[in-house]
């Protein structure tokens, strides 16, 4: 007999895959090509109202994330993962709506975290296809293959880290310091792109040890049969997709850390990032090609790991003074807005020549 939360899972699941198939083009003859600013805006637009869509059901429907059908339960899931939140006794209705409010707050403020530090991900994976060379037809194909396998190491990281914050809650404040280190790495880090080199990448060292890679250029196929050789290749197209994927697993090493900092339900924690990194890959095309206008989203994004960082080592005062989800909603929005408009109201200047004259 399945849980709730397995049988929730399992259809929150097919839904997503569902969506990402559609994305991909699976069910069109569409071949691979190259995605356009508007169609990069259409799916990026798609993916956030899907997840706005999911904060409005949370809100009424939450009970079914873990089955919750009677006070006691909803008391149980309740001291497990929000003790902050009040339930009045013998009012299940009431304490109910109350809980699920609180999962829809947690899961957006969540949603909203990811999704902005999933805006420095962007940079990498631009630099990651360009040193592989990838033709920009197989873009779409890969990102929305790469962060596939990215969902399915997130699963095993984030239930992972959510045992071992229920068995020792002082890695809470490991994972703190952690996020303030980074934060402060990531304010006073260098600007510059750094090379990579594909052929010491440690992914592919590892791909090509325990595989048969097919050394030609990048094909349309993950996977090929050579007839003299009788034998199956990986193609560098697959190479690339792994590389995308262990890309996004590290990224999470501070983007995971940061969420528990605001629910410890860790399908909550799940739901938001499945939403940001599935909508990742559309943000990928739209912003690309603009995201050099946003000079101070990177020292935004600094500020913001700090701020949570700090917020999980200092949480048990922030709890006793009465500090809300929705307050953290707030500081993040002040943060990523307020970066945003810098950027706009003092966007970078380019260098001018001064030998240049105009005529």
């Amino acid at each position: 007999m399945f849980s709730y939360e397995t049988l929730f899972f399992a259809g929150f699941a097919i839904f997503v895959i569902f969506v990402m198939l559609l994305d991909l083009g699976f069910f069109s003859k569409q071949k691979s090509h190259e995605v356009s600013f508007k169609e990069a805006g259409i799916w990026s637009a798609i993916w956030v109202v899907l997840a706005i869509s999911f904060y409005f059901f949370l809100k009424q429907f939450g009970y079914l994330v873990h089955g919750i059908v009677d006070f006691a339960h909803l008391q149980e899931i309740r001291d497990q993962y929000a003790k902050h939140v009040e339930l009045t006794a013998g009012n299940f209705e009431v304490s109910l709506q109350r809980f699920q409010n609180n999962m829809a707050l947690e899961y957006i403020t969540g949603y909203l975290v990811e999704y902005s530090l999933s805006a420095d991900n962007i940079f990498v994976f631009i630099l990651i296809l360009n040193s592989f060379g990838v033709h920009k037809r197989y873009y779409k194909k890969i990102l929305v293959w790469g962060i596939l396998g990215a969902i399915v190491l997130r699963f095993v990281f984030i239930f992972v880290g959510a045992a071992l914050l229920e068995r020792f809650d002082w890695i809470i404040y490991i994972f703190g310091a952690f996020l303030v280190y980074t934060g402060v790495k990531l304010f006073f880090g260098n600007d510059e792109d750094e090379a990579i080199e594909p052929s010491s990448h440690p992914v592919v060292r590892v791909v090509s040890k325990y595989f048969n890679v097919y050394k030609r250029n990048i094909t349309d196929h993950f996977l090929i049969y050579h007839r003299g050789f009788k034998k199956w290749f990986v193609t560098p197209l697959f190479i690339v997709v792994m590389v995308i994927a262990f890309t996004d697993v590290v990224f999470a090493v501070d983007s995971i850390p940061a969420i528990f900092s605001i629910t410890k339900d860790p399908y909550i924690v799940f739901f938001s990032n499945v939403f940001a990194i599935m909508g990742l890959r559309s943000m990928f095309f739209f912003l690309s090609s603009i995201m050099g206008m946003f000079r101070f989203l990177k020292v935004g994004l600094a500020i913001l790991l700090t701020y949570i960082g700090l917020k999980m080592i200092f949480h048990h005062y922030l709890e006793a003074w009465g500090f809300k989800t929705e307050y953290s909603l707030y500081v993040i929005l002040l943060i990523l807005g307020g970066s945003i408009g810098l950027s706009m109201l003092f966007p970078k200047q380019e260098n001018v020549d001064s030998n240049t004259h105009v005529k």
